[in-house]
């Protein structure tokens, strides 16, 4: 590891693209390649939740960040299921990105094991607010935690994640530092 940089360089993640139009596949596929810098060559396959929409998976390596990149470029189209992951490494947190058309996109930290961590520093504005607010002003302390651990993006996708028992992965991998 060089002095300079205290923080990995390297990472990898999973892209899950729960359903698609097939008229998009191939704009996906090229947005996959930009952020990555190397061909996608992601394998479709039918979506049993969604019947006339796709769906892939690919893992990839690449540097840290890249699951933010991914997750920005694939909001582009918002008929989109999708999941994006980056798996926690030396100083740095795992992220998760899930995006849902009716949802928008929702964004959690994780742990090593894939839990959504909720830092300290939020769960105190929330008990706060809670306390300040109350029920008495529509404040739903229960809700906010909900929105906060992706529980709406979770039961949405939970149909269309089982769908992918089975499906191709394909590997890419973006060249680190």
């Amino acid at each position: 590891m060089r002095a300079s940089s205290r923080y990995a360089e390297a990472t990898a993640g999973v892209v899950y693209i729960h359903s698609s139009p097939t008229a998009l596949c191939p704009h996906i596929e090229w947005a996959l390649a930009a952020a990555l810098g190397a061909p996608s060559g992601l394998r479709w396959t039918a979506q049993p939740a969604a019947p006339g929409q796709l769906r892939a998976t690919t893992e990839w390596m690449g540097p840290v960040g890249t699951a933010s990149r991914i997750a920005q470029s694939l909001r582009s189209w918002p008929v989109l299921r999708f999941e994006v992951t980056e798996d926690p490494s030396e100083g740095v947190d795992g992220e998760r990105y899930s995006f849902v058309p009716a949802l928008g996109l929702w964004h959690g930290s994780t742990s090593a094991n894939g839990d959504v961590m909720v830092g300290e520093m939020r769960l105190r504005v929330l008990l706060q607010a809670d306390r300040e607010l109350g029920r008495h002003s529509g404040f739903d302390l229960a809700g906010e935690l909900d929105r906060t651990l992706g529980t709406a993006w979770d039961e949405d996708l939970e149909v269309y994640r089982t769908g992918n028992a089975g499906a191709e992965v394909t590997w890419l991998r973006r060249d680190v530092g």
